[in-house]
């Protein structure tokens, strides 16, 4: 079975208590609860890391490359890191997987600084203020490019 790495970075981890207003009350867990039933009627096997440290969502990245079986794409909410983190935005040009970003809040809404973002630069998409549901429209878009790739 084909795989995809969900991949959420910093703070994502405290959902459904961290800023709700922003972010909502739904937890991560419930998150990828509902990405792991939804991406097996899509054929897909969902893993899932998520980290505060730059350093090992890059080694997740890196490693979905070389993963078995095979990590088809990844989504990618790196979090804060998406405006900061060249090292980030150079680790996905460097395993060749495809990533579509994703954020729960609107990040083009929100304050100046986060409305840049380096992942975008790499990214075959970016999805941006569909809350949970962003996830599993990246999981729709993984699929659909997985089948044009086949």
């Amino acid at each position: 079975m084909k795989s995809v790495l969900i991949l959420n970075g910093p703070n994502l981890n405290l959902l459904g208590t961290r800023q709700v207003e922003i972010y909502g009350k739904t937890t991560l867990e419930q998150i990828i609860e509902r990405c792991r039933h939804y991406g097996r009627s899509l054929g897909f096997e969902v893993k899932d890391a998520q980290s505060n440290h730059e350093g090992a969502l890059i080694n997740f990245i890196q490693a979905a490359a070389e993963a078995e079986p095979h990590v088809v794409g990844i989504i990618l909410n790196a979090g804060a890191y998406t405006h900061t983190s060249i090292a980030i935005m150079d680790a996905i040009s460097s395993v060749g997987l495809p990533v579509v970003e994703v954020h729960l809040s609107d990040i083009q809404a929100r304050e100046p600084f986060r409305q840049f973002s380096y992942i975008s630069r790499v990214a075959i998409a970016q999805i941006c203020g569909k809350g949970p549901d962003g996830y599993i429209e990246a999981l729709d878009i993984l699929a659909k490019h997985v089948q044009s790739q086949s």
